[in-house]
């Protein structure tokens, strides 16, 4: 069953990213190279190692055979190195691509690192900018973030995840978009565009790698690096579409997951790398394995020993190991001995000095090694802006009882927490080179505009509760830190943090009205006073704008204008959930969702506390004169949007659809448009929204990708109490 929907269904997106698609195929140079290149050089460049020269931080990885600067500069000058990561600093970068030069063949490095929502400028994590449900947006913080990454010394970040999420209990849900895939598709090309640029070989240009391929955010349990089980209808309908949308933008690279897929590890999974992503997606870039995950393939029980294991990631369509080694020691035997052929190592060779030369580095191997450069751009205050921008625009209000929000700068406010000061969990994770001191705390930030503010950070409950009875409104701030999301921080349970919980409880007790301020990079299963509280801020982990970005929320010098990309719960346990679930044959009526014999749990219905897209502003809509018609190659839809508020106002306009009769059961409900209309108090409006008919493919039972004929439910809304329906009719 190839990967092949209708050429339409991204047809939006091809047109949009074409100018981005980077010149990947080898030149006569580059085959010149190979032909000169002994098979040691070979597995040299298929190698790539954790940066040793200018080390970053604290690694987060497993620690793998260090070498030091010293050994590790003599490697490259050997011709044993392709690539560097996780490095920073031009200095250092130009100390080693002097050695790289003094190589037999001179082959420069490139430099990479995992930069996931900025580098020395920290914007909001991947998942929280989601919320913004703005693709220009994300490509200009993606084009920000490279022109400061690649001031420093970078050619090459591993972002971005791609990885739909419908399991909150997994920790890497914050890198990414969430559980849509329509929105994980529109903000996969945005993010590759903004990266690498209109040209891949300008000197701010990063080279994109959408990742992990593939079907790593159906983890079982949602837990870290555990087993994928999924039906080649889930793969393709849901986990490859936004490597698609990616590819069509140009992405120059992808990275194998860590994880195994129906009981094959990706690094040794030909049918997936080669097959699927090569032969029926037609990449053409860099494929490199994730961290050591070639030598993991033995600890995974299919590989005998780390020579077996370089056999099979090499077979299977790795082209770069990562940090194992197990190229460079292995690859000259298994060749030499021909368990390997010398085709598919000069195939994944070529591959990766092609990159090289999209990047431009053969012909300026100081390509972004400027040191003037590196002082003028890094924290530029342009850059800043747009981090401050992403910041205020990813703010979801979720519950504002009675318009406790916005607030006057006139109120006695207490602002009270562990996070009311703190700048230590500002960030959240893969933060890379990012300084916490840079950060501005919600202190800082609501100082700067509330006239009486008492802080406190909490710890004493009983002097908190007294601190919040001499306040007109309690700003609460709590939720994860910042080592509880991303990678390896997997949870069983989703919730606010126990002792977190119990300065809620007795804050509320006072009877103060309580504003929570979450700090998550997930979504979380809110109880008790959390869940209960006048007014609720999904505040996400933000960055270093954090503070100005929710004081300006808080007292409506921004709308807040987020939506939620993830499914708030009611309980962990109703994990995996996500809106789009399919159609049951016994689903619960809307208006008894826990009627017996229908589909619930014992003590929960089959609904989210805040569903996919819940946000809201501080105005209302309202929505008449909906209408929709099959035209062409085209659902066009229109609809008469109202601002029945006091304030002027964006509503988030979406349209939602399902198909009642196909050969597979389908989701309740997807989303497949939705644009943000500004209307001033009483202001009326025309909007106009547009669904390609090719959106409206599945895989069907004979596994094959087809639009089928039928009636389809339309669903508009625009907000709360905003919501109409009507249908339409695909004719055969």
């Amino acid at each position: 069953m190839p990967f092949r929907p209708d050429r339409r269904e991204t047809i939006g997106l091809l047109l949009a990213s074409a100018a981005a698609r980077p010149a990947m195929a080898a030149s006569r140079r580059i085959d010149a190279l190979i032909a000169r290149m002994t098979i040691e050089e070979k597995a040299g460049q298929l190698s790539c190692f954790n940066d040793e020269v200018r080390p970053v931080g604290t690694a987060f990885n497993p620690s793998v055979e260090p070498r030091g600067a010293a050994a590790m500069l003599a490697e490259i000058a050997a011709g044993q190195v392709g690539m560097l990561f996780n490095g920073y600093g031009v200095a250092g970068a130009r100390r080693a691509q002097e050695a790289a030069l003094r190589s037999r063949l001179a082959i420069p490095l490139v430099f990479a690192a995992d930069v996931i929502h900025g580098c020395r400028t920290i914007f909001p994590i991947p998942l929280a900018e989601a919320a913004a449900f703005d693709a220009d947006l994300s490509r200009r913080a993606a084009r920000a973030v490279a022109r400061e990454t690649s001031a420093g010394g970078l050619h090459w970040t591993f972002a971005p995840v791609v990885d739909v999420a419908r399991d909150q209990r997994w920790g890497r849900v914050a890198e990414g978009a969430g559980e849509d895939v329509y929105l994980n598709r529109l903000l996969a090309a945005a993010r590759v565009r903004g990266f690498q640029g209109d040209d891949l070989s300008r000197a701010d240009a990063l080279a994109a790698t959408p990742k992990h391929f593939a079907g790593y955010g159906a983890v079982r349990g949602g837990m870290e690096y555990a087993a994928v089980d999924l039906s080649d209808a889930e793969l393709r309908e849901t986990h490859l579409p936004p490597f698609a949308a990616a590819f069509a933008a140009g992405a120059a690279t992808t990275m194998a997951s860590f994880t195994d897929v129906g009981g094959i590890p990706a690094a040794a999974n030909r049918r997936l790398l080669t097959d699927v992503l090569r032969g029926e997606m037609g990449f053409s870039g860099v494929c490199v394995s994730d961290y050591d995950a070639d030598r993991e393939l033995v600890a995974h029980g299919v590989a005998a020993d780390e020579a077996d294991a370089a056999r099979l990631a090499m077979l299977a369509g790795v082209d770069m190991s990562m940090q194992s080694g197990l190229y460079r020691r292995h690859l000259p035997a298994l060749v030499a001995s021909g368990r390997v052929p010398v085709a598919a190592v000069d195939a994944a060779v070529r591959r990766v000095l092609a990159l090289k030369e999209a990047l431009g580095l053969f012909d300026d191997p100081w390509r972004s090694l400027d040191a003037a450069v590196e002082r003028r751009v890094t924290h530029a205050p342009t850059i800043r802006a747009v981090a401050r921008e992403v910041a205020t625009r990813a703010i979801v209000l979720l519950r504002n009882e009675g318009g406790l929000l916005p607030l006057t700068r006139t109120q006695r406010i207490a602002l009270i927490g562990p996070f009311a000061r703190d700048r230590a969990n500002l960030n959240g994770p893969w933060s890379f080179a990012g300084d916490p001191a840079d950060g501005i705390d919600l202190a800082t930030g609501i100082g700067a505009l509330a006239r009486d503010l008492t802080v406190d950070d909490g710890s004493d409950p009983a002097r908190a509760a007294a601190v919040a009875r001499a306040a007109q409104v309690v700003l609460l701030a709590i939720g994860e830190g910042g080592d509880m999301s991303g990678e390896g921080n997997s949870r069983v349970a989703i919730t606010v943090p126990p002792a977190h919980q119990a300065l809620a409880e007795a804050v509320a007790a006072t009877g103060t009205p309580m504003v929570v301020l979450l700090r998550h990079g997930r979504a979380l299963a809110l109880e008790g006073a959390v869940r209960d509280a006048r007014a609720i801020l999904a505040t996400w982990f933000l960055g270093e704008q954090t503070g100005p970005a929710v004081a300006d929320v808080l007292f409506g010098v921004a709308e807040p204008t987020g939506r939620l990309p993830v499914s708030f719960p009611l309980a962990t346990g109703q994990q995996p959930w996500s809106y789009d679930r399919r159609a049951t044959g016994r689903p619960a009526p809307d208006d008894d969702p826990m009627a017996p014999g229908r589909s619930h749990w014992r003590d929960a219905p089959d609904r989210a506390l805040y569903e996919f897209g819940a946000g809201l502003g501080y105005t209302r809509f309202a929505l008449s004169d909906l209408d929709a018609a099959v035209t062409g190659e085209w659902v066009a839809i229109g609809v008469t949007l109202a601002n029945a508020g006091e304030r002027r106002g964006t509503a988030f306009v979406r349209a939602d659809i399902h198909d009642r009769v196909a050969s597979r059961t389908r989701p309740v409900r997807q989303m497949k448009a939705f644009r943000r209309v500004t209307l001033d108090p009483g202001e009326r409006r025309r909007v106009a929204l547009a669904i390609p008919l090719a959106e409206l493919a599945l895989v069907a039972a004979d596994g094959a990708w087809r639009v089928e004929p039928g009636d389809f439910d339309l669903f508009v809304d625009a907000g709360p109490g905003s919501r109409l329906a009507t249908a339409f009719t695909v004719a055969g």
